[in-house]
């Protein structure tokens, strides 16, 4: 009986041994025998189905690169996005391994895809602004030729990606990931169009940046998802998806689905009962740091939900709601003498459609010792322009042993600080609603020491007080008295207080010296060049209502201000306005000031004169600043007080051809409303749309949103201009203006050749010669680009010819060849005013006559801004001209038509309809500026 069981056993063992090298015969022989076939179909199916370059430098099959799958691999894998990101790269890998079903390529001689390797790859998935991405590179079926020599198909049903490098850049979402050492298991019946797809990723370092804040920076992730997926409509579902971010484990569930014009989302982030020292390590890197110094213990609960339509076009947006939960909390930094005891917390914020106007905050609980000290706050509120408010706030603190408990590494504090303030009620501003409010806020013996700056801010005093009683601006107050600092050996010290919102009543007083920039560097704020040196020694005390009604004598205000190099920033202006030098003295309502130097930009001013109504000024929102100067300058630019505002492409005002061009509005020059101020001004060299003038002088007026120059005189290409201006800006891309212009003797070809606002609407004055005289009135609108709107203009006034050559005018030289008369080609014009009015877009020709070389035309017309004609002509033949050709000029500027008879044709008028719209109408091509 041994013998039989032996020669079975041995039998099996044979045929065992056979069909393993059977099998592995074969995944020998398969490379060998299939490997043009299967290159060959895959590269055909790539030809067809990818819109992006790919390159490799090597093919290879092979059943053990990926074992056991049959796989083709490519080596230096490199692949383009598809448009408009064609020449950068999509995918990069060292290798990418495509697994071919072995059952398919034998019996059906087909090459299916149904496997995805990929190692050492960067993977850059970039959308643009307008939505554009660079992953299309698939084509799909409906897309595909109708006739195909392609075997080859793509099934997937596994997702390999190991060691690699994604990179996920939305500028249309402004949404950046940045993902390192990304490893990814995807399984599934991917061809499906609904499917569930079982993923296992890590992540060894993930950064999340929304609109250039990073959220998540340096985070390792696990994650163990199940997602559905509807390839037919676009949505997806997350069914199960646990993730770890770093320590702290977290709960992921919802859906996306992409909309038509946007996107429908329903997300939801829960971490139940975690560990609090879980929930630091998930913050970013700084915390992490701090975190290996620190004992934290405590429990933690957090929730983050997404839900709603973002769709901006209807300017729809999610509702955000984020919730967290703090029990027996306790930080402990470095075995510090006292830890962070006792943390409770409920905190929970809504921002219904990420509205910040419709904030609600809810502090139910906040409370924590350190030692015997304690805080503990109450705080909800809800809304922005008009919060409502219910507040309960008590503190009394060492802020040494504060300091010491949490471990604040780039900053030192000590001293004393006790708070016990209570607020409930609304503020409203408009109503003079204040809620109703009592408290007190104490600083003692506070230094401040932080990594940015050498040295402290020392010896912080301060006690002040707040109170309303029934909810009124009438019954608030507000008292600091004292506020005292010491910093770099310089005392400052400020006692306050301010009474009834509706009319405040001040008593201030101040002195000492601050040295703001270094102030600044002691905090470090980031977007902030501040600078500046400020001395004070002023006393204020009055009433608001005596400042408005003139009550001055009321009022005691005295003491002096210097500045120094101080940096002032405003909403009207794009950049910032430098005080060199500047000594302020105050009496009653006025400021005085002398030998005041400033700069803006390349700009330099001196000023001496005085404000009046400061105080009023700065305590009213409505309260109109007032002064008087005398303004020096050696330069200014007004192009650098553009507004700058960010606007979308649109129309240039003045097309070069007959589409607009697009260009972005820089903004207009923005008025205050709230200034009147009276300025003499002198400048030697004033710039302005690349004019250059000279000498200017004049007076100079800003009062109820206008700017007024009266009598201003200055010199362009040497010829001396006088004119008046009123000018206002409506919004920032829209302003208005009143023009009175006077100027004698202005050089044609100088002016042709130097002013290019000249050379761009009188083009056909190339060649021209010789002096003429202007006294003209126009007014209009100016678009965000500080460009007159054609349309809109309206005025009219005399153009005085002394001696020109007419040399290169195409519509006399139009009438030349009709008329067969050389002599009219290029006349000399002397002594001839030529009054013309201007509506709709109109120049309207008053009927003027001149002569020469014995002709004497009559001329008379109109024509539009975008160089259309319509001029009646009558040319009186030598001797007297009694007998005369009647002629019609019609086209356009760059091509006349020249016929006999008096009948012209009608120039359509463009009537501009002033709208309240925030932004320029786009300019359409009869807004383009005429070139005569």
């Amino acid at each position: 009986m041994e013998k039989p069981k032996r020669n079975r056993i041995l039998k099996a063992l044979k045929i065992t041994v056979i069909t393993f090298c059977t099998l592995l015969l074969m995944m020998f022989l398969f490379p060998i025998v299939f490997p043009g076939k299967i290159a060959q179909e895959v590269k055909t199916f790539a030809n067809q189905k990818l819109d992006g370059e790919l390159n490799f430098s090597e093919a290879q099959l092979s059943f053990f690169n990926h074992f056991p799958s049959l796989t083709l691999t490519l080596k230096d894998f490199k692949l383009n996005g598809s448009a408009p990101y064609k020449n950068e790269t999509l995918i990069s890998a060292n290798e990418i391994a495509f697994g071919i079903n072995v059952k398919s390529l034998i019996f059906d001689s087909q090459v299916k895809i149904d496997k995805i390797f990929l190692s050492n790859a960067l993977m850059n998935v970039r959308v643009n602004e307008k939505g554009e991405a660079n992953y299309n590179v698939y084509v799909s079926e409906d897309e595909k030729p109708s006739e195909s020599n392609s075997n080859t198909s793509l099934k997937l049903e596994k997702i390999d990606i190991r060691n690699s490098h994604l990179v996920y850049n939305d500028q249309s979402t402004k949404i950046l990931i940045d993902a390192k050492g990304f490893n990814y298991v995807g399984k599934g019946d991917l061809d499906q169009s609904v499917f569930d797809i079982y993923t296992e990723a890590e992540i060894d370092s993930l950064n999340f940046t929304y609109d250039q804040k990073a959220y998540l920076l340096n985070k390792k992730i696990k994650a163990d998802l199940i997602t559905k997926i509807n390839t037919t409509s676009l949505a997806f579902v997350f069914q199960q998806n646990n993730l770890k971010i770093n320590k702290l484990p977290v709960q992921f569930t919802g859906k996306f689905d992409f909309l038509k014009n946007g996107y429908d989302m329903d997300f939801k982030i829960d971490s139940h009962d975690s560990r609090l020292n879980d929930f630091f390590t998930a913050l970013p890197p700084e915390y992490v740091t701090w975190l290996e110094k620190t004992k934290v213990k405590g429990s933690t609960s957090l929730a983050l939900s997404l839900k709603g339509q973002y769709i901006a076009s209807q300017q729809k947006s999610p509702d955000l709601q984020f919730n967290m939960k703090i029990r027996d909390g306790q930080i402990e930094y470095k075995n510090a003498p006292f830890p962070v005891s006792n943390i409770f917390l409920n905190f929970d914020t809504k921002l219904p459609g990420l509205n910040p106007d419709r904030v609600e905050v809810k502090l139910d609980s906040l409370f924590f010792n350190v030692g015997k000290d304690y805080l503990k706050a109450i705080v909800n509120s809800k809304g922005l322009q008009k919060p409502q408010v219910n507040a309960n706030v008590q503190a009394s603190l060492d802020l040494k042993k504060l300091d010491q408990a949490f471990g604040f590494e780039n900053m030192t504090l000590q001293g004393l600080l006790k708070m016990n303030v209570k607020a409930n009620g609304t503020y409203d501003k408009a109503k003079s609603i204040f809620p109703v409010t009592k408290g007190t806020v104490s600083m003692k013996g506070v230094t401040i020491q932080t990594q940015y700056y050498p040295h402290p801010i020392q010896n912080i005093n301060l006690l002040a007080s707040i109170s309303n009683g029934n909810g009124t601006f009438k019954e608030s107050k507000l008292v600091i008295n004292p506020a005292s600092f010491v910093f770099e050996g310089n005392p400052f010290y400020l006692k306050a207080s301010f009474q009834d919102f509706d009319d405040v009543a001040y008593d201030v007083k101040a002195k000492g010296t601050v040295d703001v920039a270094k102030v600044y560097k002691v905090f470090a704020l980031q977007g902030l060049n501040v600078t500046g040196y400020v001395k004070a020694d002023v006393a204020f005390q009055g009433k608001q209502s005596d400042a408005m009604k003139g009550n001055y004598a009321k009022l005691h205000n005295s003491g002096t201000l210097e500045l120094k190099k101080i940096k002032t920033t405003s909403e009207y202006l794009p950049k910032p306005f430098m005080i060199d030098e500047g000594l302020f003295t105050f009496n009653q309502d006025k400021m005085n000031f002398s030998n005041f130097l400033a700069s803006y930009g390349k700009s330099d001013f001196k000023m001496s004169g005085y404000l009046q109504n400061v105080i009023n000024f700065v305590l009213s929102e409505k309260a109109v600043l007032k002064g008087k100067f005398n303004l020096v300058s050696d330069y200014i630019n007004v192009d650098e007080f553009m507004s700058n505002v960010a606007a979308s492409p649109t129309s240039s005002t003045a097309p070069t051809s007959g589409t607009a061009s697009k260009t972005t509005e820089t903004g207009v020059v923005i008025i205050p409303p709230n200034f009147d101020l009276q300025f003499i001004a002198n400048a030697a060299k004033v710039d302005f749309n690349e004019l250059n003038l000279k000498n200017a002088k004049g007076d100079l007026s800003i009062a109820q949103g206008k700017m007024t120059l009266k009598n201003t005189g200055f010199n362009i290409i040497d010829c001396p201009v006088n004119m008046d201006i009123v000018y206002g800006s409506e919004t920032p891309t829209k302003a208005f203006f009143d023009f009175k212009v006077k100027a004698e003797n202005f050089d044609i070809k100088r002016a042709y050749n130097e002013i290019k606002m000249f050379h761009d609407m009188a083009s056909a004055a190339e060649s021209a010669q010789g002096k003429v005289s202007l006294d003209y009135k126009v007014g209009g609108k100016l678009d965000g680009n500080m460009q007159p709107i054609y349309p809109s203009l309206v005025g009219g006034g005399t153009l005085s010819v002394k001696e020109v050559k007419m040399k290169g005018f195409r519509m006399f030289g139009a009438v030349s060849d009709k008329t067969h008369t050389n002599a009219i080609r290029n006349p000399d014009v002397t002594k001839v005013d030529i009054k013309t009015t201007i509506k709709n877009n109109i120049i309207t020709i008053e009927r003027f006559k001149f002569k020469f070389a014995g002709f004497r035309p009559r001329i008379e017309g109109t024509t539009s801004f975008d160089g259309q004609l319509n001029i009646k002509m009558r040319l009186g033949l030598p001797p007297l001209g009694i007998i005369g050709i009647p002629l019609t000029v019609t086209g356009t500027k760059d091509a006349p038509k020249v016929k006999l008879g008096k009948k012209g044709e009608d120039i359509e008028e463009k009537e501009y309809t002033d709208t309240p719209a925030l932004t320029t109408p786009a300019a359409t091509p009869e807004s383009a500026p005429a070139k005569p």
